[in-house]
């Protein structure tokens, strides 16, 4: 079995995705529909969709479109972690036609100008609330907020925390620090995992190589184990730099020497485990 943590569709005649650059070929509707053939073609069984604009009405969506489809086992959500009913907010969620699907919520910490957004009052009471809702928290953070990461999981050991992205490290640059010691920092709690997902598009356009991506997913292997990490195709954003069987195929071999309990774990046990699928 194999299961896809971390991918995403979006219609741009239901709404815009405003992050996508004009002339960007992701400018254009990636459905359902148009994943099915590539994740069957790829041999993945069951894959976890998640949120891409911070909008209420984008998760409902995504919860009827995991009842009506037998891939998606899973969803990563959006909803204001600050409101103040944030806790009747995620219940009523879960009651939606498909609410048993909904297994974490996400925010675009990563757009966020104060690098210790995570650690705010409001910010962390709605993290409280989607522990006590049995959810995970999804962090889709940039190198330079991991420390607030690592303090949030932290001070709310019973959420866990997962690593979208590893964290976006400097592919493009072939840096490794301070990215590693943080990423070495968050790992160290027990409440954290992470995506092996969304490296190919760190790299620059037309660049990157699986030995390039092997110093970085060597890394998260060191810190979390493959107990604690997921594959990820981050589909359709990594079709910018390589198709879903590329990406799948990339992260096969840099998990070829690990065992095959291990493999097993990074394929679909973690994510499995950790959503709860």
């Amino acid at each position: 079995m194999t299961v896809d943590a971390h991918h995403h569709v979006w219609d741009l005649s239901v709404r815009d995705q405003e992050w996508i650059p004009e002339l960007s070929p992701l400018r254009r509707d990636f459905t359902l529909a148009d994943l099915i053939p590539e994740a069957q073609a790829a041999g993945v069984d069951r894959t976890v969709l998640v949120q891409t604009i911070t909008v209420p009405e984008e998760t409902p969506e995504f919860l009827a479109l995991a009842a009506a489809h037998d891939l998606i086992a899973g969803v990563v959500g959006w909803t204001d972690l600050t409101r103040p009913d944030i806790t009747d907010e995620l219940a009523r969620l879960r009651e939606l036609p498909g609410g048993h699907y909904l297994k974490g919520i996400r925010h675009q910490v990563q757009g966020e100008p104060d690098p210790g957004w995570l650690l705010r009052p409001d910010v962390r009471r709605g993290l409280a609330a989607v522990a006590d809702a049995g959810l995970v928290y999804d962090l889709v953070v940039l190198p330079h907020q991991l420390p607030a990461c690592t303090k949030a999981a932290d001070a709310l050991p019973q959420l866990t925390f997962v690593l979208d992205h590893l964290g976006k490290p400097p592919i493009d640059s072939g840096a490794l620090k301070p990215w590693a010691t943080e990423l070495h920092a968050l790992a160290a709690l027990p409440n954290t995992a992470a995506k092996l997902s969304g490296l190919v598009t760190e790299a620059a356009p037309g660049s990157w190589t699986v030995d390039g991506l092997r110093p970085y997913t060597d890394t998260a292997l060191e810190a979390f184990g493959p107990a604690r990490l997921m594959f990820g195709s981050d589909w359709p954003v990594c079709t910018d730099r390589a198709t879903y069987g590329e990406v799948l195929s990339a992260t096969q071999e840099l998990t070829a020497d690990l065992d095959a309990a291990a493999r097993a774990d990074v394929f679909h046990a973690t994510a499995t485990r950790v959503y709860g699928l």
